[in-house]
């Protein structure tokens, strides 16, 4: 049973410098296996800006404010509440709702 190596592929070379027609390629760093080209600048630096990428997808999906949207959620709750409420500290220039 033959075990086959995939190596990264950066500008039609091979990081880890191998050349050969039958070698396995491929541009994906998830399913690079050979040890020499994930050592390389190139694929640390591929692999750097898919993490990149991917965190900056994830917050873009919470919205450019959504780490604020409890702040909101809490004041409507608080002014909903009968009675005078005293908001949490941090809230500035409203003493009572």
């Amino acid at each position: 049973m033959a075990t086959y190596v995939t190596h990264y592929m950066v500008d039609g070379h091979l990081a880890c410098g191998r050349q050969s027609g039958t070698l396995l390629s491929t541009t994906e760093t998830g399913r690079v296996k050979c040890r020499n080209c994930r050592d390389t600048e190139a694929f640390k630096e591929a692999r750097r800006t898919e993490r990149n990428a991917a965190r900056r997808a994830r917050t873009a999906g919470k919205g450019a404010h959504g780490g604020y949207q409890w702040r909101a959620a809490w004041l409507q709750r608080l002014t909903e509440m009968p009675g005078l409420q005293r908001l949490p500290r941090g809230f500035k220039g409203q003493p009572y709702v």
